[in-house]
Order: structure tokens, then C-alpha cells, then sequence
């Protein structure tokens, strides 16, 4: 049957919401220039003036709903299963994205290597030739008899190529490169990455498939595409990288079958990515001397804590306004905890530049870091260092106060094993039973902690 006749649409990248004509504002998510023109999808052949004709789903209660346990397919890296919440789940989508070179390529192609000869694994790519990804499989010493390879961005053939190998684990690398047949558009567009995203989540459903998609990034770090995107698929990572770090992160920020917000560490060698066993111990590799500026701090990163250093400098001004520079840290944050500091700690850094630094290329976004932070800005205005066996943590609010943060007694017992001796922490985190070797200093006040230490 020949294709009907197409009407231009004009839709939101950020939330897909449809628009007759541009307007500058969208009216499904409110942000501004984000609409982008496309073809409307031709109707669907099953659907009817009164409703969808054919079969029809059944309701089912609750109650009766079978708990049986998700299966997991381990894939020889803990760190990635640790993102994962335990492996994959077959049926599952997922997407992963990151800066060019940050190694997304690299880590998928050792796990497709690796899980070949008793998975089934499918690997499409859509930027490289095969000659390339062979290049590298070689170079990474990777089982290559195997793993199939196919060149393609077409969804129709990446689909027919998948219903005759039968794979358990579906790579696609790009989604911005995959187009369809279904909607008129270049690879990469609204209309295109939402269609051919959907037909490959209906497959992976269907078929019991594992579906992994690579994604790019804008410029302001976040994943191209529309946004509806992150809400089609099961599970979305980022690999984030520093450009003066050889260590990599893999950060959880969905998942339908596991703990968000969890944390996987990396090291890019010449043999690929190389999970890193403990990550505290590449993150605390300090000087000899203490210095005025640096304390560690215990963070909390999915499910496991995580020791790393902050480091904080403040200087004289140089200029008319005094800069606020974080790196692994929130700038409003920052600029927040100054105030609390200038208010209830007395102490002013109005006319100083501050730059805070979290060492290891890390980024730190929960509150257990506010006094840390202060501690380590007082540490350095007044250049005084503070003892290599302290460790602090803590949320302070507007009123000066020390508020608990969850996990406390994992955190304080982390630390003791790392050897550290002294802790500053919030009242509602003081240990009820004494931790062998820690000397725990329970503060309910910022005053009280500046009082104590300096």
C-alpha cells in the first residue's frame, strides 16, 4: 500500500511534544528554541476510527502478579554488574552514553567479546567499519571467533539480521546514526532516534533480547536527542572522564532493575578498561606532609561509600569581583556555604577568591560534602593544615546546624579501615557502640566544629 501523504510537525527534542507550527517556547516541558521541524508518522494500518482493532491486552490483579526473581547475566567486569544493580536482565534496554573517546566503544566490544561464546552477541556498528572494530579487538587482545559483526543503520535490516542470528545481547553503536523507513528524516533527528529507539525497545521486549544503545552527548554534557529517549529504555549510564585523568566512571542514572545513582570506576590502559577494585585507595593518594586546604571526605555513591579528597584554595582577589571556581563540586553549592560560614561561622571570604578542587576527577553531588568543604576553606585561609588521619562529613543547612546524612555508621566504620583515626561528623551520625581506632568528634553546630578544630 503506498505511503500516505506526511504533515510537517515541529517537535520539542527535549520532550517530544508536538507542535503545528515553530514557536519559541515548547509548551510540554516550557524550555525555549527547541522545537525541530519533522515528518509526522503515517497512521498506524490497525488503527481504527473507534479504537485499536485486533488483539486486545487483559487486566490482571496485583495480588496475582508472579514475583518471580529478574535472572542476571554476569558480565565479567563487577564494576559495570555493580552499575547494573547485578548483571544484565534479559529483555532489557539500555543506553549508555559519554564524550568522544571516553571509551564506550572500548568497554561494550570487550563485553560483547567476552560473553560471545555463551551469550549469542550481535554488534552493529553505525560509525565504524568492521576493519576498525577488528582493528581493535586485535590490539585489546580480545577473543574475537565468536562475536558477529555487522556495518549497518538501517532498523529494518539491524531487526532482520537479529530475528536470524537469534543473539542474547544486541550492541548498537549509535542510536544518532539509526534511521527507519517508517518516518522521512536524517539519522539523528527527533522523529528518527524516537522511532527507531521504540521498534528496537519492542524487539528487546518481544524477542527477550538484551538491547544496548550508545549514545552521544551535547555540548553541555548531557545525552543528544530527544529526552523522551531516557524514558523509552530500562537503563541509562554515563561514562564520564576527566582529560588529565586516565580513570573512568560509569554512573548510574536509571535503572528499572537496580540502585540509581550507582558508581563504577575504570582505568583506560593499553589493554582497554580495567575495572578498579578499590577505588578510595587511587583517590586518596596524598603528599607525604600534610598540606593547609586538603581533607578527605566519605561519600556515599549508590550503595557503597567512597573516600576521596577536596582540596580548597582561597586567595587574595585580583580583581573587582572574587571568583568562585568548583571543579567535582555544585557553584551555587559553594556560594551558599559561604554565606552559612560568613553568618554563623564569623568568618568572611567576601573579598578572596575561592576554587574548590574533588581530587581524582570525581564528581561529589550530595550534601555529606558541606562541611568538609568549609573545613577545608578555613584550612586554607588561615593556612593551617589539618591532621592526615581526619576525615569529616555532613550536611550544614542555613541556620548554621550539622544535619545527619544517611549511611553514617558505614561511613565511619569505611574510613577506620582505610586507618583513619579521627572523624568529624554530625550528632545524628555519632556511633551508639565505639569503632576500634576512630575518634569520633559529634558536632551539632558549624561554630562547634570550627571551635574544635582551629
Amino acid at each position: 500500500m503506498a505511503r500516505g501523504r506526511q504533515k510537517e510537525v515541529w517537535v520539542c527534542r527535549d520532550c517530544a511534544t508536538e507542535h503545528p507550527k515553530w514557536q519559541g517556547q515548547c509548551t510540554g516541558c516550557g524550555e525555549w528554541n527547541t522545537l525541530e521541524q519533522a515528518l509526522g508518522a503515517q497512521p498506524a494500518s490497525g488503527r481504527t476510527g473507534s479504537g485499536w482493532a485486533g488483539q486486545v491486552s487483559t487486566v490482571t490483579r496485583l495480588a496475582e502478579v508472579g514475583l518471580d526473581a529478574q535472572p542476571r547475566i554476569a558480565t565479567g567486569m563487577r564494576e559495570l554488574d555493580r552499575v547494573l544493580g547485578g548483571g544484565l536482565v534479559p529483555g532489557s534496554v539500555l543506553l549508555i552514553g559519554g564524550n568522544p573517546g571516553a571509551g564506550k566503544s572500548t568497554l561494550l566490544l570487550q563485553v560483547s567479546c567476552d560473553l560471545a561464546a555463551r551469550l549469542g552477541v550481535l554488534y552493529v556498528t553505525g560509525e565504524e567499519s568492521l576493519q576498525q572494530i577488528a582493528l581493535r579487538a586485535r590490539r585489546l587482545e580480545l577473543p574475537q571467533e565468536h562475536l558477529k559483526l555487522a556495518a549497518e543503520t538501517r532498523v529494518e535490516a539491524i531487526l532482520a539480521h537479529a530475528s536470524r542470528e537469534q543473539p542474547g545481547l544486541v550492541v548498537v553503536d549509535s542510536v544518532q546514526t539509526l534511521q527507519t523507513e517508517a518516518v522521512d528524516g536524517a539519522p539523528g533527528g527527533v522523529t528518527q532516534v524516537r522511532e527507531a529507539t521504540a521498534r528496537l525497545v519492542r524487539f528487546a521486549k518481544e524477542s527477550g533480547a538484551i538491547v544496548v544503545l550508545v549514545g552521544h552527548v551535547n555540548k553541555e554534557g548531557g545525552l543528544a536527542g530527544p529526552k523522551v529517549l531516557e524514558h523509552m529504555i530500562d537503563t541509562f549510564m554515563m561514562l564520564e572522564d576527566a582529560s588529565d585523568s586516565r580513570f573512568r566512571t560509569l554512573r548510574g542514572h536509571k535503572n528499572r532493575f537496580g540502585a540509581v545513582n550507582e558508581l563504577g570506576v575504570f582505568a583506560m590502559t593499553d589493554r582497554g578498561l580495567k575495572e578498579v577494585a578499590n577505588p578510595s585507595a587511587i583517590f586518596l593518594s596524598r603528599d607525604a606532609e600534610p598540606a593547609a586546604g586538603s581533607l578527605v571526605v566519605v561519600v556515599w555513591e549508590g550503595t557503597r561509600p567512597l573516600l576521596v579528597e577536596i582540596q580548597a584554595l582561597v586567595d587574595e582577589s585580583q580583581g573587582a569581583h572574587p571568583r568562585r571556581v568548583t571543579l567535582g563540586v555544585d557553584a551555587n553549592r559553594l556560594a551558599l556555604l559561604l554565606a552559612v560560614l560568613h553568618r554563623h561561622g564569623k568568618v568572611a571570604v567576601g573579598n578572596s577568591d575561592v576554587f574548590v578542587n574533588v581530587v581524582g576527577g570525581i564528581r561529589v553531588a550530595e550534601t555529606a560534602s558541606d562541611l568538609p568543604v568549609l573545613l577545608a576553606v578555613i584550612s586554607s585561609m588561615r593556612n593551617v593544615a589539618l591532621p592526615r588521619e581526619l576525615f569529616a562529613f555532613g550536611e550544614v543547612g542555613l541556620s548554621g546546624e550539622v544535619r545527619p546524612v544517611p549511611n553514617g555508621q558505614e561511613r565511619l566504620r569505611e574510613a577506620a579501615k582505610h586507618g583513619f583515626k579521627r572523624a568529624v561528623c554530625p550528632i545524628g551520625n555519632k556511633p551508639r557502640e565505639p569503632i576500634a581506632g576512630l575518634d569520633v568528634l559529634a558536632v551539632r553546630t558549624l561554630k562547634e566544629a570550627l571551635d574544635a578544630l582551629f
